[in-house]
């Protein structure tokens, strides 16, 4: 039990709340009380629940990349010395073909941001998140059929798939808002958005390798769409909406987690957003700009990598893919250290939220915009890798920063802040590919690289301006919550009279 929890639960037991200190030592003697405190806390369960969660987001979302080039790819099969046996490929797409086929998933995506996060605040997040996640993987095992059918089909489930996944980012907020106490918040919040990272990392590799097995390329839909719903069984009996409503939490957890957080589910849920308020508050687009930014760079790399590696660098395709995948794993743990630093220094340095938010953003943005045109420079593989990975990674320290600023301000809207930055933040996946592609006309040509880090860097520049002006660590006016915080029992009593 950590000290904030006994200062919360000692206050709580002054106040009568609890049991008197003999009943409460009677308590303690009793084996099964005793093994109930001996659990993982279950707000640490939801985070590594939807740490895996994210794994399959991402899994569920880039394994196309990987598929469509077998799927698109002859075969060479050595038979004898002299004797080769060629194997044509599945589809003749052409670059064009391919290209809306990839893109399709981000056309759904980004139109169900922002009514997922106000949905998230009425069906409940948890519902949202699972439902997303468990949508998405049925569609994944519906993938291989719907490309024999035909490619207007295949453009059509991953419109479907983006449409269900693009409520997952703005409700794991709303799960937050509820089961994050604000102590915690960063190293929860970040252990959840880590498993994005790990999850690109897992997936392509593994993609590639299910690809060459003997079931080929619908391997890798069926594996990562069963591996979906195994993690949706799991979730649903896991994870609960709230602290409230978990059917074996603590008393002592739950009167921390609702106590520090200053309001209980109940006096939430039926709370009515502040549009106008949302959509004039200057903290919130500090969010969605810092949000575009980081993102801008995170789909450039992601998207353009592999090809600047092998172009530029002069890789072969099978170092580049493994090489690419380097600076998310760097990223990976760069999150989670983040959060885990975050909270130190809000906590027990005492640095205040707003600080803590700016610092870790802007400082982020500016260090990936010296290394990123650092990268365009270097005269050697090693030093650009170098330059690359620290440019790439070093993003995790900005996800402490301006991800989780939206349980800052508005927690119990942080649902719809997410949505609409997330809605921002998804153009850059549209948008950068694309400019990438009409600016690198040569994929050696140096120079042109050397633009596209240019315009990252500067769109890392006003990112990193407009949040280190704007940006707030501070539960805004219109986010009070007025009645303030009832314990669990008065909550239900309350409402019951009422």
């Amino acid at each position: 039990m950590s000290e904030e929890e006994e200062r919360i639960i000692g206050s709580s037991v002054r106040q009568g709340k609890f049991e008197p200190a003999e009943e409460k030592h009677q308590l303690l003697n009793n084996r099964t009380y005793m093994n109930m405190l001996c659990r993982i806390p279950k707000r640490y369960v939801v985070g590594i629940m939807a740490f895996f969660g994210f794994c399959n987001i991402y899994a569920l979302r880039v394994n196309l990349s990987v598929a469509i080039v077998a799927m698109t790819t002859s075969k060479t099969t050595y038979l004898s010395e002299n004797k080769t046996l060629t194997i044509l490929p599945d589809y003749t797409w052409d670059s064009h073909t391919k290209g809306i086929i990839l893109g399709s998933f981000f056309y759904g995506y980004i139109f169900t941001q922002l009514p997922g996060g106000y949905l998230a605040t009425k069906i409940g997040g948890k519902h949202l998140f699972g439902c997303g996640i468990f949508v998405t993987a049925v569609f994944t095992l519906l993938t291989p059929l719907c490309a024999h059918v035909s490619v207007y089909l295949l453009v059509a489930v991953r419109v479907l798939e983006g449409l269900f996944e693009g409520v997952t980012y703005p409700s794991i907020h709303a799960i937050w808002s509820k089961w994050a106490p604000p102590a915690e918040k960063t190293k929860l919040a970040t252990l959840a958005f880590s498993g994005s990272y790990v999850g690109t990392v897992i997936s392509l590799p593994l993609s590639a390798a299910l690809a060459e097995s003997s079931m080929g390329w619908p391997a890798i839909f069926y594996v990562f769409g069963a591996i979906g719903m195994v993690w949706f069984v799991f979730w649903c009996y896991l994870v609960s909406e709230s602290p409230s409503k978990h059917p074996t939490i603590s008393n002592q957890e739950l009167e921390y987690i609702q106590g520090t957080i200053g309001y209980s589910d109940e006096q939430t849920q039926d709370l009515s957003p502040p549009w106008r308020q949302i959509l004039t508050s200057l903290p919130v687009w500090a969010i969605v700009a810092a949000h575009f930014s980081e993102n801008w760079g995170f789909y450039t790399w992601l998207t353009e990598l592999p090809s600047f590696m092998s172009g530029v660098l002069h890789f072969n395709m099978y170092q580049a893919g493994f090489l690419a995948a380097v600076p998310y794993l760097v990223m990976a743990i760069v999150v989670q250290v983040s959060g885990h630093f975050a909270d130190y220094l809000r906590g027990k340095v005492q640095v205040s939220t707003e600080a803590v938010r700016k610092l870790f953003t802007c400082g982020a943005f500016f260090i990936q915009v010296v290394f990123m045109i650092g990268a365009g420079y270097t005269m050697t593989k090693t030093s650009c890798m170098i330059c690359l990975t620290i440019a790439v990674g070093v993003g995790g320290f900005a996800w402490g920063g301006f991800s989780v600023n939206h349980l800052d301000i508005a927690p119990q809207y942080a649902s719809i802040l997410m949505g609409l930055s997330n809605t921002f933040a998804t153009l850059p996946g549209i948008i950068s590919p694309a400019l990438t592609g009409a600016i690198v006309t040569e994929k050696g040509n140096a120079g042109d690289w050397q633009i596209v880090f240019y315009i990252a860097s500067g769109v890392y520049v006003f990112g990193a301006i407009i949040y280190g002006i704007f940006a707030s660590g501070n539960r805004q006016k219109w986010a009070d919550v007025v009645t303030g915080y009832l314990p669990h029992n008065e909550a239900l009593e309350t409402r019951h009279e009422d």
